[in-house]
């Protein structure tokens, strides 16, 4: 795992008093102590679901490849650290899929992936992850931290998840149901408009320019603080006294 990705994993999971009071990053900070005070989940959770804001989260939505080394490079040192600093006004769709081909084969689909049969199932995996558990993100990050994507998968999952386990993910995986969700995966992808040239693929907003994709994978940070519409946040630079936060006893 690459040394500024796994400081952010040190820092965001070694703190942790004894009480839940405040957000991660303010007190109790570890990926388990998160998971408890609801705040990975609320991260996850549709903006009708969450608690009132003055304003909607920007929404990113990121098209990729589990091998793509631009995808990681994007994925391990730019998204993940901003929806980390940035998660209460930043809302992060995950679609692996990317450059992928996919033929008909009786009620399945056959896919043919740009980097081999290894992208197919670092797909696949993340594909399963993302329907089947909120850790979803951390789990990807570590994944695509690692110096091999899919062999890292299943101690990512047993570090990040461990209530899931193994054994579920595969099932998924090899079955009709990881068959149909990269289906998904491979309708919205070729729903882009414009059709998608290259991979990482960012949408803002359900938006994709040219201006915004240099912008997102340049200073995803200065981009998401920017295009919120509500109260400037602490991390943004705002003050703490102008902004509402939506983690609860703050």
């Amino acid at each position: 795992m690459k040394a500024p990705t796994l400081l952010i994993l040190v820092i965001w999971f070694n703190v942790q008093p004894s009480s839940c009071p405040h957000p991660a990053g303010r007190g109790r900070s570890s990926v388990d102590s998160a998971l408890h005070c609801g705040v990975l989940r609320q991260c996850r959770e549709p903006d009708s679901t969450r608690p009132h804001r003055a304003a909607d989260p920007v929404r990113v939505g990121v098209y990729y490849e589990s091998l793509c080394p631009d995808c990681i490079n994007f994925l391990s040192g730019m998204l993940f650290p901003t929806w980390i600093m940035l998660h209460d006004i930043v809302s992060v769709t995950l679609v692996p899929y990317g450059n992928a081909q996919e033929k008909p084969y009786g009620q399945r689909y056959n896919f043919a992936c740009q980097h081999g049969e290894q992208e197919c199932l670092g797909n696949m995996i993340q594909t399963c992850l993302l329907n089947m558990t909120d850790m979803a993100f951390p789990i990807i990050f570590c994944m695509e931290s690692s110096s091999n994507v899919t062999k890292a998968a299943k101690s990512c999952v047993d570090l990040f998840a461990p209530h899931l386990g193994w054994d579920p993910i595969i099932k998924c995986v090899n079955g009709d149901l990881g068959n149909q969700l990269m289906h998904q995966n491979a309708l919205k992808t070729n729903a882009l408009v414009p059709p998608h040239q290259f991979v990482p693929w960012v949408t803002v907003n359900g938006v994709h320019t040219e201006e915004l994709q240099k912008e997102a994978t340049s200073s995803l940070f200065t981009l998401v603080c920017r295009m919120f519409k509500g109260a400037r946040t602490p991390a943004c630079g705002g003050s703490q006294g102008g902004y509402k936060s939506s983690f609860p006893n703050e």
